[in-house]
């Protein structure tokens, strides 16, 4: 398959790279200062140049999303925006431009993340912008057939705590490997309206 990775430089990103390549899948990466292609994905516009040059594609699949993790009393407006844009908004696009470049059969694979279920002291947005997209996923699958959607919605990864730990006090982290193996499923099952819980 053809499949464009979105947020292919990063920790779960290289994982979902690796473990896809390594079943024969040719990657596009795509990342908002280098890859293959390089996209701001926040930028409908920005999108549609992506989609122009990636050309025709089997698969699309995120693993990337900004946030702006602060306690609910610090948290602005233009910080609940930005998280919303950059987590839920650009996913909402990426399937809504990308529905004519991707393969009949296709699919869309978005992320969201554990937050949905399990808040955490300062994670407000991020649950919101995550809760967005497992509806927006459940809701496509009913117009997009016969091309199919899903999420995978992971914990914080082992590489990931460093910079996250300290928001997901108790959580046990997993390696990001393992979250890959829910987008291999996503892609090459044949499910849709799932989302693919990695917690």
């Amino acid at each position: 398959m053809r499949i464009l990775l979105v947020g292919a430089g990063g920790t779960l990103g290289s994982a979902v790279r690796k473990a896809l390549t390594g079943r024969g899948h040719e990657v596009i990466g795509v990342g908002r200062t280098g890859g293959d292609v390089v996209c701001d994905i926040t930028d409908p516009a920005a999108v549609a140049r992506m989609y122009a040059e990636a050309g025709p594609l089997d698969a699309v699949a995120v693993a990337a999303g900004d946030a702006v993790f602060k306690p609910l009393a610090e948290l602005t407006a233009d910080d609940v925006a930005a998280t919303f844009r950059g987590k839920a908004l650009s996913q909402l696009d990426l399937v809504r431009q990308g529905a004519r470049y991707v393969a009949p059969t296709g699919s869309f694979t978005l992320v969201s993340g554990l937050l949905t279920e399990e808040p955490v002291v300062g994670g407000a947005a991020a649950s919101a912008a995550n809760g967005a997209v497992d509806a927006f996923v459940r809701a496509a699958a009913i117009e997009l057939p016969p091309q199919r959607i899903n999420a995978v919605s992971p914990t914080v990864a082992e590489d990931s705590v460093p910079a996250y730990g300290p928001f997901f006090a108790g959580v046990e982290p997993v390696p990001a490997a393992r979250v890959a193996t829910a987008y291999v499923r996503s892609i090459e099952g044949a499910q849709t309206g799932q989302v693919y819980r990695v917690h």
